[in-house]
């Protein structure tokens, strides 16, 4: 197709149907155009128009563009109107509405072998669709949510069996279940619930580990201030349902627990400490929100409506989105100098990994 083909079709879409709400008024009686550019495309009115031009017709011409190039062009979805300036001294076109896209559809990742795939990655950038990868020394911590069965253990999997090759790992597992069973094959060791320990004991515990954390950013900061480019072994925090930790547990052990979070998801970054963290919701009860503000890689399986996004996605309504049925899909935000920041449907890998682990 063309690009005068392809502007044609979005403008015949357009046109049947926003015309009730657009009084009638289509590109039939010039009151719009439609210009095909290579990273979207732009909703051009001629004002003064008979219509409003606000963040409602925004989300319509979405909703209607989206289903219309759909597999063709994925539509970034945008939180509000996205206006920019059209080069021209005729003030009756001198705005247009844009709306980014990306070639083709979300794709997931074949693996036949997990293992072999995880070793053949010698450097940071770790794939996680097709055309979409991810780079681990740009990454400050990684969110991953999801309801139960929504597929976050197997996420989380993926991103263990990767990430052993290129950082160091402290996992802690409350729930002493699939990170416990992974890190028992890969002979990692794991902090979990013992028997006649109390759970405000097992969380001290914790905090000790996040702790000695702490003294290692505080050690490798001031080898920075020496040496501003040297070069850290990556080191990750990985804790599984988090917020099995955060509830019921004695105030004081627990103000510590978000204190050290805090501290490490702030501070972390630079010196190469990451945050990996599951949780069925990330609310203020399961993590402290600075935490959650710092993740620059947001993750949500399972069921999208709403409600689901509310804690990691707040600003997004998911509406539009096409999002495809099955387990570990859902919705990704890689929030860095290379990527978009829209958020993007997501497809984890599919791969075949140990017997009894999952």
């Amino acid at each position: 197709m063309t690009k005068m083909e392809l502007e044609k079709y979005l403008l015949q879409s357009l046109n049947m149907a926003l015309g009730s709400l657009m009084q009638g008024e289509t590109s039939y009686t010039n009151s719009f155009d439609c210009q095909v550019m290579e990273e979207g495309f732009l909703f051009l009115p001629r004002l003064p128009a008979g219509y409003i031009i606000d963040d409602n017709l925004y989300q319509k011409i979405f909703l209607i563009a989206n289903a219309s190039l759909y597999p063709r062009y994925t539509l970034l979805k945008q939180n509000t109107a996205y206006f920019v300036p059209i080069n021209t001294e005729d003030i009756h076109v001198q705005r247009g509405l844009f709306f980014p896209w990306k070639n083709g559809i979300s794709e997931r990742l074949i693996i036949s072998d997990l293992e072999q795939f995880a070793s053949s990655i010698n450097n940071m950038i770790i794939p996680i669709m097709k055309n979409l990868s991810m780079d681990y020394d740009k990454v400050t911590s990684i969110a991953i949510a999801g309801n139960s069965g929504s597929g976050k253990s197997y996420t989380l999997t993926y991103f263990l069996s990767v990430l052993k090759n290129i950082s160091d790992l402290i996992i802690m597992d409350p729930k002493f279940d699939t990170p416990s069973r992974w890190a028992r094959e890969n002979s990692i060791p794991v902090i979990h619930p013992q028997q006649n320990r109390s759970k405000s004991d097992f969380v001290s515990e914790i905090n000790e580990k996040l702790s000695y954390c702490m003294n290692t950013i505080q050690k490798r900061q001031a080898i920075l201030y020496d040496n501003p480019d040297h070069k850290f072994t990556h080191l990750t925090i990985v804790i599984d349902e988090v917020l099995a930790l955060s509830e019921g547990v004695n105030k004081n052990i627990k103000d510590s627990f978000f204190s050290l979070l805090s501290q490490i998801s702030l501070l972390g970054r630079a010196t190469k400490v990451h945050l990996l963290l599951v949780s069925q919701r990330f609310d203020h009860s399961s993590i402290p929100v600075s935490v959650r503000e710092q993740a620059n890689v947001l993750i949500q399986v399972g069921n999208i409506n709403n409600k689901t996004t509310q804690f990691l996605f707040p600003d997004l309504d998911p509406e539009g989105i096409v999002i495809p049925i099955g387990k570990g899909t859902g919705l990704i935000q890689i929030i860095d100098n290379e990527h978009p920041y829209q958020v993007l449907p997501l497809l984890c890998p599919t791969y075949s990994t140990k017997r009894g682990i999952l």
